[in-house]
């Protein structure tokens, strides 16, 4: 991916082209989890891409890309939030799509869209795209301690909303 980045750096826009096929599943599947639309999504994912178009010669360490266009993205996001309000009404909750008839994959996203979103988005990064507890700070720009609360907060709230989903009593 780093060859992919000098060549996109240096003008190839073929090779800006293969690192955005490379990266939109992810991108996507990140922008649905913290939008819960697909429109939203679509805008924040163009609007993402653009940025990091126009700004990849800010790109200083090209091994860093998918982290890179994952903040920026997830900023998009969180202006979009923003603007309105955070308000998502209920009809607008779209189905998610998949690419495998994973239904364990599908049940742990249908799980992790009830939760909080600090909790929704640093249980996502971590397990589904698997970014370190490193990489993930520095995407969400927070200290490695807050996102080691949140994923141990956020697992023990995954945990109890799947017992209470699977009517499972503990102890």
């Amino acid at each position: 991916m780093a060859g992919l980045v000098r060549n996109a750096q240096a003008g190839d826009k073929e090779a800006f082209v293969d690192l955005i096929e490379s990266c939109k599943q992810g991108l996507y599947k990140t922008a649905i989890a913290m939008l819960r639309n697909d429109a939203d999504a679509a805008d924040a994912i163009q609007d993402a891409v653009l940025n990091s178009y126009e700004n990849l010669q800010s790109l200083k360490k090209p091994q860093f890309f998918k982290t890179w266009i994952t903040r920026i993205l997830i900023n998009q996001c969180n202006r979009i939030l923003k603007r309105r309000g955070n308000i998502v009404p209920i009809h607008e909750h779209p189905e998610l799509e998949y690419t495998a008839p994973d239904t364990s994959g599908r049940a742990f996203i249908e799980l992790l869209s009830k939760l909080e979103e600090q909790y929704r988005i640093v249980l996502y990064l971590f397990y589904v795209e698997e970014f370190s507890i490193k990489e993930i700070s520095s995407i969400l720009e927070m200290n490695e301690n807050t996102v080691k609360t949140r994923l141990s907060r956020g697992r023990g709230n995954f945990r109890k909303l799947y017992m209470r989903e699977n009517q499972i009593s503990c102890c």
